[in-house]
């Protein structure tokens, strides 16, 4: 019984990610347009998707995936656009992890065969932060940082949001000792559990705010600086993908191109520059290049004390 459900519940998931991704790729369809389109998809037997179980699996997308199916006056419906890159970034999330495993499973293809990197904790305890999110619980937890030598128990938490980042989960919220926001990262963390008192979602904070001037999840007090790239050919079509940063501006030259960026300076920025090698170079500010060459020196004088 329980797989008959379970096989039921990933048809409908797939049946809601594709009229997600249909409404997508097409902007605007009305209900015979999207009808004929599903009449022709592998999810349909070739028999037209009735009216009302069209408006259930919609409000069901609404619910589940955060987003909005409008209908315009000429009868078209498309996705609302007027979300924030917070909440997109979500749904795009949500609706490529529902149809890679969709796809894994349908197509049975070997174990073997398909290579997935670890995600750590986020079994263990993801569903009981989120839940803990959901209802606005405190959680108390013990957490053995890899900077302390002995785990801290019993630390009492508001946990408001949690970010993925480097293959890992993090949940930022307010610690009640110290009374300041704090990020956890969950692989870290052991004896969680959700207690019954709730607290306050506090209206000024603002998850866009908090993170929208950093790479990574490591925030601080430090004034949002002009940052400048200088970036090889190849290193810019990279960045084209995959932005450092929503921030990202581009200047093309002839053998290279310059990104600028609104950012706060920290430990990942930092990082992640030292990881694209000689492909980039730090333009400005004047911290920003005195932190990389430190961590540069830092590095060479590990090789040269071994000769």
């Amino acid at each position: 019984v329980n797989q008959i459900f379970s096989i039921m519940a990933r048809d409908l998931i797939s049946r809601y990610v594709w009229i997600v991704d249909t409404l997508s790729r097409y902007e605007r369809l009305t209900r015979e347009e999207l009808n004929a389109l599903w009449v022709k998809s592998h999810l349909s037997d070739g028999t037209p998707l009735p009216e009302r179980t069209f408006h259930h699996y919609r409000r069901a997308i609404e619910e589940n995936f955060y987003l909005d199916i409008c209908c315009d006056s000429r009868g078209r419906y498309y996705i609302d656009s007027d979300t924030s890159r917070q909440g997109r970034a979500f749904t795009n999330w949500m609706l490529d992890s529902y149809t890679v495993s969709s796809a894994l499973k349908d197509t049975h293809v070997p174990i073997e065969r398909v290579e997935i990197e670890d995600v750590p904790s986020a079994r263990q305890f993801l569903p009981q932060v989120l839940e803990a999110i959901r209802y606005c619980r405190k959680v108390v937890f013990t957490y053995a940082g890899f900077n302390r030598s002995r785990a801290e128990r019993g630390i009492v938490f508001r946990p408001y949001l949690v970010k993925r980042y480097k293959q890992r989960w993090y949940m930022i919220g307010f610690k009640e000792k110290g009374e300041a926001i704090r990020t956890y990262a969950l692989d870290r963390m052991t004896d969680m559990r959700i207690m019954r008192d709730y607290f306050d979602m506090p209206a000024d904070f603002n998850p866009d705010d908090y993170f929208g001037n950093i790479v990574g999840v490591t925030t601080s007090l430090a004034p949002v600086k002009n940052v400048r790239l200088k970036a090889t050919p190849t290193q810019a079509k990279y960045f084209r993908a995959l932005p450092l940063h929503v921030s990202q501006q581009e200047e093309v030259h002839d053998s290279y191109s310059i990104f600028s960026y609104r950012l706060q300076l920290n430990y990942e920025l930092v990082h992640e520059i030292l990881g694209l090698g000689v492909a980039v170079k730090v333009l400005a500010p004047q911290e920003l290049r005195v932190m990389v060459e430190t961590e540069l020196k830092e590095t060479l004088k590990q090789y040269q004390q071994d000769k």
